[in-house]
């Protein structure tokens, strides 16, 4: 058996561009429906976009606020 077989690190899959972008487009479309405005989400880096995406209802009750 050779020993890339068994090493997991070098036989995974790697994430695509293309799946990367498809990814972001949907976060952004996600937050929208919850209420962010466009543009603010347009502005926004990715990783804050999934850091208010795991937490949808404490989204919710921060827009309702404002």
């Amino acid at each position: 058996m050779s020993r890339n077989a068994r090493n997991n690190d070098t036989t995974r899959p790697r994430k695509s561009g293309a799946a990367k972008a498809r990814r972001l487009l949907e976060h952004r479309k996600r937050l929208v429906s919850l209420g962010v405005s466009e543009e603010d989400v347009l502005h926004m880096p990715h990783d804050r976009i999934r850091d208010l995406l795991g937490h949808p209802k404490a989204l919710k009750r921060a827009l309702a606020a404002k």
